[in-house]
């Protein structure tokens, strides 16, 4: 199992063992012990549920600070599209990326822009005869880890491509050393403001053997008021966005879908929703399909723990937004207008232990599952959770890998 540096945490001191982010866990990785919550690292996808739900603060995500610029010469903004949408009345995009450059960046380079390039790549990517379909997109970290842990039959129907914060980091770099010759490598910093934890630890971790091109990670939240301070209406506004409709519909759910131009697509957002799908895909009960789009995040990017407003708010004023914009701005190279660029796609998947796998011999497997079974039938069945678990499976699992004992459910003690 591959060490994971996360970027959900706990603050033990605000939590008080409520049960709350117990019962909301998809991937069942928390568990109530001496009073308080604890995660289980091999199990947590940073989908930041528990954070979202949390009624104490306790659960929080963990990144980079406006601090980190004064490491780099030369500091680039990454913006994801969901920015765009906390701002009310914006007309204007550029109103937000003057103000990154206002507020000490040196560059800006929209990761919008960047999505209009992987749709167009991802649309030549499924014309391929190899592909397995459905073909499922890289572009949520929360999804891949997901798969990995608890489908990983499906991880060759994972698209290859590199997600657009990766792709608009390469661009950006690129275009930085091509203009500035005098600067380092080191000295250009990439920052990707970041509507959720997951990317954090996506830039922490790299994938598989990729090393991912962003240096560090700011949430939306903690920049949001720096920008607003810095955003002005009277200035007279340089021409610095480059994107369309394509890219900035990114940030909702379905707009990566829209985008391959093909009507034979599902798009599922919620983590619950999600892992529903992938259910029906493992199982074979999904309809024939081209491309499935999977969001973690209730409305897509725009409903992630990072952000300020409303994902439904933050839809609308999107979509308002689109209305002034072309579709595209970005297009693929005369070379590549029927290929994908290899170097924006991995070659390899993580290696994750499934969440299911008990042990990693067959037989000390099937004696563990046994022994679970027979110790769930002896429990009340009611998935309380008041033994710290979040069902009476889970609480059997436990016991059986010596992680609890049965004396831990108060049903059973009060019953004698």
């Amino acid at each position: 199992m591959n060490t994971y540096e996360h970027s959900v945490y706990l603050d033990v001191s605000k939590c008080n063992g409520c049960t709350t982010c117990l019962r909301r866990c998809p991937t069942e990785a928390i568990r109530i012990r001496d009073g308080h919550a604890y995660i289980i690292q091999d199990r947590c996808i940073d989908c930041g549920e528990c954070i979202r739900v949390c009624p104490n603060k306790a659960k929080k995500a963990k990144c980079d600070s406006l601090k980190e610029l004064t490491r780099f010469k030369w500091k680039i903004a990454l913006p994801a599209p969901t920015l765009y949408g906390q701002f009310e009345n914006l007309d204007d995009v550029d109103y937000v990326l003057s103000g990154l450059l206002k507020i000490g960046f040196d560059d800006v380079f929209e990761v919008s822009a960047a999505a209009e390039l992987v749709s167009a790549y991802t649309r030549n990517y499924l014309k391929q005869q190899d592909v397995k379909k459905p073909a499922i997109s890289s572009a949520c970290p929360v999804v891949l880890r997901l798969i990995g842990l608890r489908f990983p039959s499906l991880t060759e129907n994972i698209i290859h491509m590199l997600p657009p914060m990766e792709v608009a980091a390469h661009i950006a770099r690129e275009k930085a050393k091509s203009e500035h010759p005098e600067l380092k490598e080191d000295e250009i910093g990439v920052f990707f403001i970041s509507p959720c934890p997951a990317k954090a630890s996506y830039v922490k971790n790299g994938f598989a053997d990729y090393k991912s091109g962003v240096d560090a990670v700011i949430s939306i939240s903690d920049i949001y008021f720096s920008l607003i301070s810095a955003m002005s209406s009277t200035d007279e506004l340089p021409s610095l966005s480059n994107s369309g409709v394509i890219g900035i519909g990114w940030a909702v759910s379905g707009g990566e879908s829209t985008a391959i131009f093909n009507e034979n697509y599902l798009a599922a957002d919620g983590i619950d929703n999600v892992i529903h799908v992938l259910d029906q895909i493992e199982n074979g009960s999904i309809p024939q399909l081209e491309f499935i789009e999977l969001n973690a995040c209730t409305g897509g990017c725009v409903g992630g723990v990072m952000t300020i407003q409303n994902p439904f708010i933050a839809k609308a004023r999107l979509m308002s937004l689109r209305r002034y914009l072309p579709v595209s701005q970005n297009f693929l190279p005369e070379s590549e207008r029927n290929s994908v660029s290899q170097q924006f796609l991995f070659e390899n998947f993580p290696a994750y232990r499934p969440i299911s796998k008990l042990s990693e011999n067959m037989a000390e497997s099937m004696r563990m599952m046994a022994e679970i079974g027979e110790i769930k039938d002896g429990l009340p069945g009611i998935d309380c959770g008041s033994c710290g678990a979040p069902n009476c499976r889970a609480f059997a699992e436990d016991i059986v890998k010596n992680k609890a004992s049965i004396d831990g459910c108060p049903i059973l003690k009060y019953r004698e």
